[in-house]
């Protein structure tokens, strides 16, 4: 009787192997070693850890920041890593940064989407039309443009890998935060389009949903709302993610976010009803 489950096994093998080279949906083997790692937003939080962890792997890692003292601190922290200065709300940066970073390093597979604001808004306050949209400038439209403009590159490697960062408010909106909230839901359903739309390229797409985590942002803009509640470690969470990825997993949801993700499903009024509490006077 055991020969059967063996062979059952070992056609469950070929099988997802054969699917990981011809979908690119999982099981593909993405060992986050000897890559050329480019990662925007990386000055601060998870895109500093992130930077940290994958130097320390054997990768090259190019960070992206707005301002020059935080690059500076970025290279002091993680000797060997590289900076440049971008902004991704800008297109004509974008265009920029892709020149002159494929100029420097053409073996670039790897692209994580990480930049991004968060902010406690007041609809009915009086706010500038290109104010109240900024979220979706850096968070939705930036990692968009970025795809866009890097994607021929990549599709040119063997083994490219797209992660975009997004959250878990983009299963369960954060009513204190409603324009960060819509844009990380959209960049939720852009990543979704985008594997599809990748399969069979050799491109994966990874989407990083990060719950609440420790981080200069987490602990700026929400601090009275928090009231003092702990947020995932930032290590934590990297690590979690790198295992991920590694492992073949193209949504990673960790903590608190995996429990949105299901929420979300089951009893939306409910869980939504609970989120609408928080910061109300």
């Amino acid at each position: 009787m055991t020969p059967r489950p063996k062979r059952r096994a070992a056609h469950y093998r070929d099988h997802r192997n054969q699917r990981s080279r011809s979908t690119g949906l999982g099981y593909r083997d993405h060992r986050i070693a000897q890559r050329t790692i480019l990662i925007t937003g990386g000055t601060s939080g998870i895109g500093l850890a992130l930077a940290g962890q994958l130097l320390a792997r054997g990768n090259v890692v190019i960070v992206t920041g707005r301002n020059t003292p935080g690059l500076e601190a970025a290279e002091r922290r993680f000797p060997g890593l590289h900076t440049t200065q971008s902004d991704v709300s800008d297109a004509d940066g974008i265009r920029a940064l892709h020149e002159t970073t494929i100029a420097r390093f053409p073996k670039l597979d790897t692209l994580v989407n990480n930049a991004g604001i968060m902010r406690n808004l007041k609809l009915g306050d009086n706010r500038s039309l290109e104010d109240v949209t900024r979220e979706i400038d850096i968070d939705l439209t930036g990692p968009i443009r970025m795809v866009q403009q890097f994607l021929p590159h990549l599709r040119r490697q063997a083994d490219a890998l797209i992660v975009n960062v997004s959250s878990g408010l983009a299963f369960v909106p954060f009513p204190i935060s409603p324009v960060y909230s819509a844009a990380k839901a959209a960049l939720h359903a852009y990543t979704r389009c985008l594997r599809v739309q990748l399969q069979g390229s050799g491109v994966t797409v990874v989407e990083l949903a990060p719950p609440g985590t420790e981080t200069p942002l987490f602990r700026g803009e929400f601090e009275k709302e928090m009231k003092g509640q702990k947020g995932m470690a930032v290590d934590v969470l990297v690590r979690r993610a790198i295992t991920a990825i590694e492992a073949g997993k193209n949504e990673i949801r960790p903590g608190l976010s995996n429990v949105l993700n299901i929420a979300s499903r089951l009893a939306p009024n409910v869980i939504f009803h609970q989120m609408s509490k928080v910061g109300r006077s």
